[in-house]
C-alpha cells in the first residue's frame, strides 16, 4: 500500500474524478482552469486579455498542452479573484477519496495475507 502511494507520487500521477482515471498535476491545473474561468464568465480571449498572453495561450494550458509559468499562474489567479492553491486542488472530494483509499488498503491486506498463507502453507 505505501509503496503504491510513494510510486504515485514520484510519477506526480493524481486522480481524476470526470475521466475515473489518474492524471498529472498539468491536467488537474488546466481542468481547474477551465472551470473557474467559465465560472467566472470569462471567455479564453477575456482572461488572455487580463493577463496579458494570446489567447492561443490560454488554450494550451487549458487543454494541458502547456504549463504556465508561476507568473502567469499568479496573474491568472487575480483576474479570476481566486487563491492560487484553487487551481492545483484534485477535485476529489474526501468521502470518496476514502472510499477509494479503503478499497485499496483491502486490496492489499487480501493480496499480502494470502501470500503469507501460500508461504507458511508451502513451508510444511
Amino acid at each position: 500500500m505505501m509503496t503504491n502511494i510513494i510510486c504515485q507520487a514520484k510519477e506526480r500521477l493524481y486522480y481524476d474524478v470526470e475521466s475515473n482515471q489518474m492524471t498529472s498535476l498539468r491536467e488537474i491545473f488546466a481542468h481547474n482552469l477551465k472551470k473557474k474561468r467559465k465560472s467566472s464568465g470569462f471567455s479564453q480571449a477575456q482572461l488572455a486579455e487580463k493577463v496579458n498572453v494570446s489567447t492561443h495561450h490560454i488554450a494550451t494550458i487549458e487543454t494541458a498542452r502547456n504549463s504556465p509559468t508561476l507568473d502567469l499562474v499568479e496573474r491568472m489567479a487575480k483576474a479570476l479573484n481566486i487563491e492560487i492553491y484553487e487551481l492545483f486542488i484534485n477535485p476529489l472530494s474526501p468521502p470518496e477519496e476514502m472510499e477509494r483509499l479503503y478499497q485499496t488498503v483491502a486490496k492489499n491486506i487480501e493480496h499480502v495475507v494470502g501470500e503469507a498463507v501460500e508461504k507458511a502453507l508451502s513451508n510444511r
